[in-house]
């Protein structure tokens, strides 16, 4: 986690037209789970993220997998654009680095133990794309890196469009469990919007895309000291959704990249079961 002329202006990007989506509370048990956060992006057009839900965090170190692009603040990489969030990834130079785009989190914001988390989402298509939307512990309890845990909801590499991922990070050494889902007959998840759900329990943790679940997980553990199951997924997890260029697992971009690339983002929900 050849190029077209660096960045473009937000009031040229044209998202697509949406399909229905679903109702607030749908789900798919919608007695089961209770609306507790979300954001469904009604702000103004060319507005940047709220600020009382999301951050940015910024930088270009590569962030531990050797990615090529520098994460800004700027309404250029993330913006508002009638009722979506868009991530825009642009081919320009910065402090080191030759693209841009946006990371978001919403640490100290929204952090959950257990629950339903969905995305739906239309992801972008080139070699060397990565977007992703994920879950990291908010305080670290038991360390960072896989022994305090990460669960990745989605993740794409634009060397496989019509593929995504989802993986559980745990144990030292490292070990995940991971399964993907594909679409059919050739379609890609650049072509149209799909709902990337977690149902995360006490002791299982299922993976799901449009409703179809396609990983389950009961079994993990941590190497922190003193700690037992559930561990380390009995704490507060917050949310991530990024679109990173390059690293070791998607490769780089190459003579067949083009940009920019958008990441269009319908809505962001959160479900807990009722107390």
């Amino acid at each position: 986690m050849g190029c077209a002329p660096a960045s473009i202006s937000t009031a040229t990007a044209v998202p697509p037209t949406l399909i229905p989506e679903p109702t607030l509370t749908a789900t798919p048990d919608p007695n089961a789970w209770d609306l507790v956060w979300a954001d469904e992006f009604d702000l103004p057009n060319g507005s940047a993220p709220d600020s009382t839900k999301w951050n940015h965090q910024q930088g270009g170190s590569g962030w531990g997998n050797g990615e090529l692009q520098h994460y800004t603040d700027s309404v250029e990489n993330s913006f508002i654009q009638d009722g979506m969030l868009i991530i825009k990834v642009n081919k320009e130079y910065m402090l080191g680095r030759d693209y841009t785009s946006a990371r978001l989190t919403t640490q100290f914001k929204g952090d959950w133990t257990n629950g339903r988390f969905e995305i739906r989402a239309k992801l972008p298509n080139t070699q060397g794309i990565w977007p992703a939307f994920w879950l990291l512990p908010s305080r670290g309890r038991y360390g960072s890196g896989p022994p305090g845990g990460e669960i990745d909801i989605m993740e794409m590499i634009g060397s496989e469009p019509n593929r995504s991922y989802g993986t559980l990070h745990f144990g030292n050494p490292a070990e995940h469990s991971s399964n993907s889902y594909d679409l059919p007959n050739g379609i890609t998840y650049s072509d149209d919007f799909h709902t990337f759900a977690l149902e995360w329990e006490p002791n299982e943790i299922s993976w799901y895309v449009d409703d179809v679940l396609f990983h389950s997980v009961t079994e993990w553990f941590t190497s922190a000291k003193n700690a037992t199951y559930p561990a380390p997924y009995d704490q507060d997890f917050y949310l991530l959704v990024n679109v990173a260029v390059g690293g070791h697992w998607p490769g780089n971009p190459d003579d067949t990249s083009v940009f920019p690339q958008m990441m269009y983002v319908d809505y962001v929900r959160v479900y807990q079961h009722p107390k």
